[in-house]
């Protein structure tokens, strides 16, 4: 705690007088564990250090999901938080295509699609909780703008987008005149385009709704100044003329340590047996599944660089992870035991985050999701950058080409192709035992540095979130 008092430190002392009259609903979309986690962060931040009572609503299944990977548990029974099980109807829980060209999770669009249905179960949430409230604040997931509607017709009701993406994207999507900021447009005139990155059936479904997010009072970002402030600033500017605020609060999963250190995972127990910066940490997300033929590419390119790794090998998640068999992924003949003294696979869940901040893993191969980017540059980890899909391609030109800190597998041009044994080598080489890596590496921990500074009680970002709650707890 820092020695002056902050808005934080105040509000909990008030709160019993004052804010218990301001109550939180959160909406989170469904099923992207991803979306479901981080605004699961929030909420708990929120109730916790604020005392302010928050409703995380979501479908029961999704919330056995987030709460069972949850990294602290003890957060989770904060009396201020309370859990709603949303009724919706039955959804079709395909497996995920690895074989599909287009990387995009369209096996999870039934349970997107089902989605919409939760709108009324919301505004009856929504109307018993304004009955008893001074005033009801939504936070919701951008693809929910649509489930929180209701809100509208509540007069002492407000909502705010929860954005689990960089600022810098709202920032593209908001400046249309590359005269206004030359330098901003100049520093990324070779980003990538997103035409082809969502399927046509997804953006047939979102495209009839995005109206509703102009019901929002402004925008709270999983990001953070520290790691793109010009961005922040700039949008903020932009957002200001049309009286929409923005907060950047994040990272919100930013590797302190949770509250269950008695159970740790194996594979930490094996990082630490090794070295500092050793080892590369492999993972591709919850949303990502590769073709039978990638993988076997990627194991051999990992076994013959004789690189010390931890690969986390595991199929999508389904709309439901509960229902029916997981797929296991095919591993050459005997390639667990040729590379068991240098390498680890992990099938199961993994706790990224102790991972990432773990003194022994010194860099990351990962398809660029904001919370896997977020998450390494906190913990000071450069990253290859291997997108797949969506937003990933944009992150991974922020981590390589405005932040410096990781290095591109592949281009979006090439991203229906296969990448080689030989090209991973080459890349694992680079990363980790290169002048280059290390250059990406020093900034990665200088970023690294001013993130964990900036999510402390003072930081940049909980003052950020500070005025966020001074906001909507205005009289």
């Amino acid at each position: 705690m820092c020695p002056r008092q902050t808005l934080s430190s105040y509000c909990q002392g008030v709160v019993t007088s004052k804010q218990a009259q301001v109550e939180v609903i959160a909406v989170p979309m469904i099923p992207c564990h991803s979306h479901l986690d981080q605004l699961l962060h929030l909420s708990c931040l929120i109730s916790s250090s604020y005392g302010i009572p928050v409703h995380f609503a979501t479908t029961a299944t999704h919330l056995r999901q987030v709460k069972l990977r949850f990294n602290s548990q003890t957060h989770l029974q904060n009396p201020h938080i309370r859990f709603h099980e949303l009724p919706t109807p039955p959804f079709l829980s395909p497996p995920p295509d690895p074989n599909s060209p287009n990387k995009f999770p369209s096996h999870l669009q039934p349970t997107f699609e089902a989605s919409l249905q939760l709108r009324h179960p919301v505004a009856e949430l929504l109307r018993e909780v304004s009955a008893t409230a001074r005033r009801v604040v939504v936070i919701h997931d951008a693809f929910m703008a649509y489930v929180v509607q209701d809100m509208a017709t509540l007069p002492n009701a407000e909502s705010y987008i929860f954005s689990p993406i960089p600022a810098f994207h709202d920032l593209l999507r908001e400046l249309k005149d590359d005269h206004k900021y030359p330098h901003f447009f100049e520093e990324l005139k070779a980003i990538p385009s997103t035409e082809g990155c969502l399927p046509p059936e997804f953006i047939n479904l979102v495209v009839p709704y995005v109206e509703f997010l102009s019901l929002a009072a402004g925008t709270i970002f999983n990001s953070c100044r520290s790691i793109e402030g010009t961005y922040i600033d700039l949008l903020a500017k932009e957002m200001n003329s049309r009286n929409k605020k923005i907060w950047a609060v994040g990272p919100l999963n930013h590797g302190k340590k949770s509250d269950e250190s008695n159970s740790r995972h194996k594979c930490l127990e094996w990082l630490d047996k090794q070295v500092p910066k050793s080892v590369l940490y492999v993972s591709f997300g919850t949303t990502t599944s590769m073709a039978d033929e990638q993988i076997k590419e990627l194991a051999m390119g990992l076994e013959w660089s004789k690189q010390k790794f931890i690969w986390i090998l595991r199929d999508a998640d389904k709309a439901d992870i509960f229902a029916g068999d997981v797929k296991r992924a095919q591993l050459p003949e005997g390639y667990e035991e040729r590379v068991k003294a240098f390498g680890m696979v992990v099938r199961d869940w993994a706790p990224q985050v102790e991972i990432l901040g773990h003194p022994a893993t010194g860099g990351f191969i990962s398809h660029c999701g904001w919370n896997s980017c977020s998450e390494s540059i906190a913990m000071g980890v450069p990253i290859a950058a291997w997108p797949m899909y969506a937003d990933q391609h944009r992150n991974a030109f922020l981590v390589t080409n405005i932040l410096k800190v990781g290095l591109a597998v592949k281009t979006m041009e090439e991203s229906e192709e296969i990448v080689t044994s030989s090209t991973i080598v080459g890349v694992v080489k680079r990363l980790m035992s290169s002048k280059e890596g290390e250059e990406m590496g020093k900034r990665a921990e200088e970023i690294g540095a001013a993130v964990q500074l900036a999510v402390e009680e003072g930081g940049v970002s909980r003052l950020e979130l500070d005025s966020f709650i001074a906001h909507i707890t205005r009289k």
